[in-house]
């Protein structure tokens, strides 16, 4: 008997929009902020590009430091913090990148904010890489420069929610994975997951939303271990789901930096408490507080976050050894 054909599904997820274009979970905060909420905010931001950020001492290791921390660990399971929101990891012999944002300026050319720290690692510097996860398309995540500079682009397998695989195919990459959330990818010893986020895109001035944001899960093939990276989020009804789905994490890098002001950044960035309240929601065992002391992104004062960090974690029941930040070049064992 032969088969009744295959009949093509006419629904569509709830984040996937009628006009093509993508949105936020159900439950997310809502975006009310107005033309009269972003003008001053834009000019501010504007005046401080000018302004000098000196870093606390010990907030950046020196280029040696950096060498050492990862020759220490080898071949082992590790995470290297590049600043921002790159991190350099190994996991389960797989070497994965994130968000590579290594340029002088986070926007096109010479322009939008500009970095008062340097990467810990420059392109030159990375080892060879075997997976590239790029969360969203905003310039301190996506870099085109960077992207362009790394080598490899024969061999190296990019990871990217759905709508930017075109960007990475004009700059001569070959092995692209454009995934929805909750789609996954295996690659020798790792899977990654993409996973929901409260955000948005926008590149240019017409763009907005027509790509997808997400984080990503990679678990080890080796004992199931799991490393959570957020990419960019606002803390929403959605990682209680997440949770349920995908945890327990055993750690959580989540965003803690651009957070102010509120009416502006509710529905895009967490404060430090809300990304206690996301790991709190994912299971995870551990917390480190990322996309904070590289450049000046909000309002708020930029070594504050990880104060606030420090407290809600405690208030939470994490131990102080289970939630924190790094140092910019640091490297832990994973």
């Amino acid at each position: 008997m032969a088969r009744p054909p295959l009949q093509k599904a006419t629904s569509r997820p709830a984040h996937h929009g009628p006009d093509g274009r993508f949105r936020n979970p159900s439950g997310s905060p809502a975006r009310n902020a107005g033309l009269g909420d972003m003008l001053p905010f834009l000019w501010r931001m504007t005046r401080k590009r000018g302004h000098l950020t000196v870093p606390p001492a010990g907030h950046v290791l020196s280029p040696a430091e950096v060498r050492a921390g990862m020759a220490r660990l080898g071949n082992h399971d590790r995470l290297t913090w590049l600043g921002h929101v790159a991190f350099l990891m190994r996991i389960n012999g797989v070497t994965l990148l994130t968000d590579p944002y290594l340029s002088a300026n986070a926007g096109p050319g010479r322009f939008g904010p500009r970095r008062y720290v340097p990467p810990a690692l420059g392109v030159t510097d990375l080892p060879p890489l075997d997976l590239l996860l790029v969360s969203h398309n905003h310039y301190d995540h996506l870099d085109a420069a960077t992207v362009a500079a790394l080598p490899g682009k024969d061999r190296l397998r990019v990871v990217v929610p759905l709508g930017l695989g075109g960007f990475f195919r004009q700059r001569g990459y070959a092995h692209i994975d454009e995934l929805d959330w909750y789609d996954s990818i295996d690659h020798a010893g790792v899977t990654v997951t993409a996973t929901p986020a409260v955000h948005f895109s926008r590149r240019g001035l017409r763009d907005t939303n027509r790509t997808l944001w997400a984080g990503f899960v990679v678990t080890s093939k080796a004992d199931g271990r799991q490393l959570y990276f957020s990419g960019d989020t606002a803390h929403g009804a959605v990682f209680r789901e997440m949770g349920q789905r995908l945890g327990p994490i055993d750690l959580a890098l989540v965003g803690i930096g651009a957070y102010e002001p509120r009416i502006i950044m509710q529905a895009s960035h967490a404060t430090p408490e809300e990304a206690v309240a996301i790991a709190r929601d994912i299971g995870a065992k551990r917390l480190i507080g990322m996309h904070w002391g590289t450049v000046v992104l909000a309002d708020e004062p930029q070594f504050e976050a990880p104060e606030r960090l420090a407290r809600a974690a405690a208030a939470a029941g994490y131990a102080p050894h289970e939630a924190g930040i790094m140092k910019i070049g640091e490297t832990l064992a994973f």
